[in-house]
């Protein structure tokens, strides 16, 4: 193929969003044009081995923050492997900053921000023969009501195996200054009848799981009661569809449509951030925490598998506040609590604070935050530890049914957690304990803590009683009495069967 439109994505599973809507805006150059998508897994010689087995003359890669490095040594590879070959970057991380980046040393072109309009252009030009002077192009903004809509490149194989990304909008109306949404100019509504029949199209496919990237989607409520109707009408076996929500807006009307989805059928990310008011409206983050808690509690209580995000590290906020406001949180219930570290997007405004806060940031992708004034770097790194051993015993779902032991005398989620973490930290790689260990060393600190041991036992082989789940050999005592209760809760026939 004449023109390869390429990236790696964090794991198969994800597919690029952005080249299939490159791909389908290429107009009188589109069939001369293929996808290959690849994975930061895959060494970068193999990736570049594969891409110049296209006899390409042109390559455009997406660069994004979780593949900055892998995509750099690609794009190094191929400008001395193929200098023949015109090199196009886009995405996030050449959109910014560029000046005396090693980009621009090896790349041909660059486009920033949105780029559909202008790599079409420049495709169509490269292919004929024409010199294009320009190194950094910008992207002009797609008008969305003409745009060729992309998914009719999801392959079958895609539709089977990986998760359709989907956008009904495009822009922010907020101004959080750590997102790069907050550079957005507006919100901007795809053509309602055109999104509708492309989903109808996409489940008429076979595809079941639809992931929106839209960073408002109720923003408003004509597009947001359209696209539940439209999943409530065709649920079916498998169905999971994924919405980022603002967390203080849902009327009636939108709730009532919520709780008719089916369990586990819709998932619904809530971006809280913060709950100190003084850090929220510093990072231009306006919102009602009292609302905002009452609707995380309504939203709990129903069907939807809650995510709700929260970021260590914002600035001025110390570790304290930022404790009190994860203890708030996850008072609410939601199912996951995702503890993010600030990360200093390239463009965005809140480096505006890192004279006053002393902010030290890594120069390394994702671009952590390391330390601050409120926050030194010793202390940052035990939040990290923290933020680590919450997903492992909290957000996977192993030890639904224990967890809140840690916290249970306590009454403080953070401190006990953080504690935990420490102890852990000392006995295993957090980066790579195996669910058996975790679950051994878990039951060791209760029982230090003061928990009765075979109380703590039955609770985590509650957790291991799933079927299909294996059961760590530690907790093989109790195993017995799990299912002993197990066929007691049975009707009289399944019991009969049951282990």
């Amino acid at each position: 193929m004449d023109l390869v439109l390429t990236t790696l994505n964090a794991r198969y599973t994800h597919a690029s969003l952005g080249l299939r809507c490159l791909r389908a805006n290429l107009g009188v150059v589109r069939e001369r044009s293929i996808i290959r998508e690849f994975t930061i897994s895959q060494r970068p010689v193999d990736i570049v081995e594969a891409l110049l087995a296209e006899s390409p003359k042109v390559i455009g890669i997406g660069v994004y923050i979780w593949n900055t490095r892998e995509s750099l040594e690609v794009v190094r590879l191929l400008s001395q492997l193929a200098p023949e070959v015109k090199l196009v970057l886009g995405g996030p991380e050449v959109s910014f900053e560029l000046a005396g980046s090693e980009w621009l040393e090896l790349a041909d072109h660059v486009i920033t921000g949105e780029g559909e309009v202008a790599f079409a252009k420049l495709a169509q030009s490269l292919l004929e023969g024409v010199e294009v002077p320009a190194q950094i192009i910008p992207g002009a903004l797609p008008d969305v009501k003409t745009m060729v809509l992309p998914y009719g490149e999801y392959s079958e194989e895609d539709l089977a195996h990986r998760v359709v990304y989907f956008e009904a909008s495009r822009g922010c109306p907020f101004s959080c200054e750590f997102c790069l949404s907050s550079l957005d100019e507006k919100v901007r509504n795809f053509p309602l009848e055109a999104v509708l029949a492309a989903l109808a199209r996409l489940l008429d496919r076979g595809a079941k799981l639809f992931k929106f990237i839209d960073r408002t989607f109720n923003l408003s409520p004509k597009v947001s009661h359209a696209l539940l109707d439209f999943f409530l009408e065709r649920q079916t076996l498998g169905l999971f569809v994924h919405f980022e929500v603002v967390p203080d807006r849902f009327p009636e009307a939108l709730r009532s449509r919520i709780e008719r989805f089916s369990p586990g059928a819709l998932q619904l990310e809530v971006g809280i951030q913060t709950f100190d008011a003084e850090t929220a409206k510093r990072i231009s983050r306006p919102q009602d925490n009292a609302v905002i808690e009452a609707n995380l509690r309504w939203l709990s209580s129903t069907g939807a598998h809650v995510h709700a995000d929260l970021i260590v590290g914002l600035p001025g906020e110390d570790a304290a506040s930022f404790g009190r406001g994860f203890d708030r949180l996850v008072a609410t219930g939601p199912a996951e609590v995702q503890v993010g570290i600030l990360k200093r997007l390239k463009g965005t405004p809140i480096i505006r604070h890192d004279a006053e806060y002393a902010v030290v940031w890594s120069h390394e992708p994702p671009y952590e935050i390391l330390s601050n004034r409120l926050i030194p770097f010793a202390q940052m790194q035990r939040l990290k530890r923290f933020a680590r051993v919450w997903d492992l015993i909290s957000n996977r779902g192993h030890f639904t049914n224990s967890v809140s032991l840690l916290w249970s005398r306590s009454g403080s989620p953070f401190t006990s957690v953080l504690h935990f973490s420490e102890w852990l930290n000392t006995r295993a790689s957090l980066g790579g304990v195996a669910l058996a260990r975790l679950a051994e060393l878990f039951l060791q600190y209760l029982v230090e803590q003061g928990h009765d041991r075979d109380a703590t036992g039955l609770q985590l082989a509650k957790d291991f009683s799933r079927p299909g789940q294996h059961v760590p050999v530690v907790l093989q005592p109790w195993v017995k009495t799990v299912n002993a209760e197990l066929k007691k809760s049975l009707p009289a026939r399944q019991a009969r069967h049951a282990g």
